[in-house]
């Protein structure tokens, strides 16, 4: 029976992101919306990879990376916003696993809704935002290693102290972001992501670099905890997470930072 529900779901997700498509011609996208939920805003930025590799292993954004924190933010009444760095339609993997209910919630809910109207990153006044947050999915190393804008938004955001998260291979987005006094962000800092050792048994064929290896090689204090167990850290107002496992856990501190600055 669950195997027919997520045929089901997987059929008429990919039915809907088509249509999507087709309007995206004629269509204008809807702008983000400027009627505040809360207290808190937060923006979750995406990316818009669809294969990577030499075989082009077909991917996107790890569904519970985004479905799990999505339910956290939404539970906690913030204002949950999404952008790309396109602008066009980001992609899912890891639709198998929307039997769990989070993720499950997050396809046929609001989530997904407003996920495949992301607004173009360049389009959106991050300034506004109280934190981002970038999920994970083999998606971001495609497109997210040397972004310029992307480089810039994460410094702007981390240094006016609001909060940045990041989780499994996300955290390639704080790869070579560079601070004002001309550091690397993540020098010095304790920080986690998808592990060499988890991706040698994942994605090693794939994947143009290991991110472990990445980050460490700027500074970054790396903490590992045994492979696809739940593991995150914030160090200051930086939170991340090592695997699709922890991405509850990263918004679960993001969230704890952001109530103290209530």
């Amino acid at each position: 029976m669950k195997k027919f529900i997520i045929a089901t779901l997987a059929i008429a997700f990919f039915s809907s992101f088509a249509e999507g498509k087709e309007e995206n011609s004629s269509v204008e996208k809807e702008t983000i919306k400027s009627e505040v939920k809360a207290d808190k805003k937060v923006l979750i930025i995406v990316s818009n990879a669809n294969a990577i590799g030499p075989n082009n292993r077909r991917t996107g954004i790890f569904l519970p990376e985004v479905a799990h924190p999505y339910a956290e933010f939404d539970k906690a009444n913030y204002q949950i916003d999404f952008a790309s760095l396109t602008g066009d339609t980001p992609y899912l993997d890891a639709l198998e696993l929307a039997n769990d209910p989070q993720n499950l919630a997050f396809l046929t809910g609001e989530g997904w809704k407003a996920m495949q109207k992301a607004v173009k990153l360049s389009d959106v006044d991050v300034s506004k935002y109280d934190a981002i947050f970038v999920p994970g999915g083999l998606a971001p190393m495609v497109d997210m290693p040397e972004n310029k804008l992307l480089k810039k938004v994460i410094k702007e955001t981390y240094e006016r102290n609001a909060v940045v998260g990041a989780v499994c291979h996300g955290p390639v987005s704080l790869l070579n972001v560079k601070l004002s006094d001309g550091s690397y962000l993540v020098n010095g800092k304790n920080i986690t992501s998808f592990t060499d050792e988890e991706e040698e048994a994942y994605a090693l064929a794939d994947v143009p670099f290991l991110l472990e290896t990445a980050l460490t090689k700027q500074g970054a204090k790396f903490h590992a905890a045994e492979p696809w167990s739940d593991h995150s850290i914030a160090d200051g107002n930086l939170v991340t997470g090592q695997n699709p496992a922890s991405a509850k856990g990263v918004a679960e501190k993001m969230i704890a930072i952001l109530n103290l600055s209530k």
